[in-house]
């Protein structure tokens, strides 16, 4: 099974690399470091699996997720973050992402996880189930962008998010806050990083909810 490992850091990816070594029938095939090496990657080299971590410069581990399945619907996606948090984990489902573990995942756990994915199936990290069940058991009023998310947008970026709920494009954020379209490009990446979104549309969605249940402040 070729596999494609995307994650910001080399320790890590090679970390993988040499665990994947000791088997048979993994392979990794190539590696990125952002989301949008991630993207470029799938397309040249078609691994059977990536192995794909959330937060990554530029684009993120989600988006890049949606984009890559979006032309490769065939292709697996493992999800493999630090981040347990409810939001993120049904983020990356929405994305399509086939599997969900988190980091600290003994060595055996990763390994069939991968192999898991990569035969078609579904998983999740024991944790990451516990959380699941409990979600459904015990449904809480949808409460899709938290507090503690919009705490880490800075001033600029909250700007942003206050157009991209307006339905502006980034060329019009840009004439309307005299950046320039990649450095607005750049910011709106980093929120949808923040807030652990798939795409702009369900970041300005979010808004909308949190604005007419008069929960959302972005000034």
């Amino acid at each position: 099974m070729d596999i494609l490992v995307s994650d910001d850091h080399p320790l890590f990816r090679n970390g993988v690399r040499n665990l994947l070594r000791t088997t048979d029938d993994l392979r990794v095939v190539g590696e990125a470091s952002t989301g949008e090496e991630a993207i470029a990657l799938a397309s040249s080299l078609q691994p059977d699996l990536i192995l794909m971590d959330i937060r990554m410069p530029g684009c993120n581990g989600i988006e890049a997720t949606r984009q890559i399945l979006e032309k490769h619907p065939r292709m697996q996606i493992l999800i493999l973050t630090m981040f347990k948090d409810d939001q993120s984990v049904f983020a990356a489902m929405r994305a399509g992402a086939r599997g969900y573990v988190l980091k600290d995942a003994d060595e055996a756990e990763l390994i069939q996880s991968i192999r898991m994915v990569g035969n078609g199936g579904a998983v999740f990290g024991s944790d990451i189930a516990s959380r699941m069940i409990h979600y459904f058991s015990n449904p809480a009023p949808d409460e899709p962008l938290m507090d503690a998310s919009l705490s880490e947008l800075t001033k600029r970026e909250r700007e942003i998010l206050e157009r991209i709920a307006e339905g502006d494009s980034n060329a019009k954020i840009a004439s309307r806050l005299q950046l320039t379209t990649k450095t607005v490009a750049n910011y709106v990446s980093t929120i949808l990083n923040k807030l652990q979104v798939v795409d702009r549309n369900e970041a300005g969605r979010l808004v909308k909810k949190m604005r007419d249940g008069d929960q959302l402040d972005l000034t």
